[in-house]
């Protein structure tokens, strides 16, 4: 695999992410253990300091999969999610790859079943800090 890139996360989506985490068994979600890793190894700031070409919980994003298939899609707590096509958990795979990406990276992230997957971020339509955002 290749090495992964540095994340950025903010210190609210961190205590938020670790929250969700703690109350959820690995058996209902499988990349439970990547994620946990992801927070462990991410730069973390305060949501006022946070870069705005990262991808923070709640953002708009444009990215690219190694197909060349591209979407823009928001990133949002399990909970958000309400069945339209705009939307993407940060606990399905491709969501999990994304947080605290910078405009430009790319990451190779497990598939479900086996394999990995290359995500490309291609930018931050819409970053909550970035528009002032601060208790989302």
């Amino acid at each position: 695999m290749d090495k992964r890139p540095g994340i950025i996360l903010t210190s609210r989506d961190l205590n938020r992410l670790e929250t969700l985490l703690e109350a959820l068994p690995a058996a209902t979600f499988p990349g439970k253990t990547e994620l946990l890793a992801e927070l462990d190894r991410a730069d973390v700031v305060e949501p006022q300091d946070v870069p705005p070409d990262v991808v923070t919980m709640n953002s708009k994003v444009r990215f690219a999969l190694e197909s060349g298939e591209e979407f823009c899609l928001t990133l949002v707590y399990p909970q958000d999610m309400d069945g339209s096509a705009e939307r993407i958990s940060i606990l399905a795979p491709v969501g999990s790859a994304l947080l605290g990406l910078s405009a430009g990276e790319h990451i190779e992230w497990p598939r479900p079943g086996g394999g990995m997957m290359k995500v490309r971020l291609v930018e931050v339509v819409y970053q909550p800090e970035q528009a002032g955002q601060f208790h989302r």
